[in-house]
């Protein structure tokens, strides 16, 4: 079992930052990494970012490329998601979840924090 808690989310003005968190406990050992997603409404949840847990090596969605990055603290067990130059579009709720090393699927996820953007 693995369980993550998620934090950092909020309300913010185009352009602004926020810095999401995502706090994961349990069997963390067995994670190949740690991803991003999101979810804004009507609409379906998509990737955002993820960064493998070992190497640190990420990668990131077309749309944020640029502006979001993410990082990992692995004595905290910790993943960072760092927004800048929000944009309105980027409004959603916003999930870690967890990848399993020999299955390659996110098979834990977090519960959620919302981020809002005005404009």
């Amino acid at each position: 079992q693995v369980q993550l808690v998620e934090s950092g989310g909020g309300l913010v003005q185009a352009g602004g930052s926020l810095r999401l968190s995502c706090a994961a406990s349990g069997r963390t050992f067995s994670r190949y990494a740690l991803g991003w997603f999101r979810q804004a409404p009507g609409k379906e949840r998509e990737f955002v970012a993820a960064i493998n847990w070992n190497s640190g090596i990420t990668n990131y969605a077309d749309s944020v490329k640029g502006r979001f990055t993410i990082s990992r603290d692995n004595a905290k067990n910790t993943v960072y998601l760092q927004m800048n130059s929000l944009k309105p579009e980027d409004t959603a709720v916003y999930y870690c979840a967890s990848r399993d090393r020999q299955t390659l699927k996110y098979d834990y996820w977090g519960q959620g924090t919302q981020v809002t953007v005005s404009s």
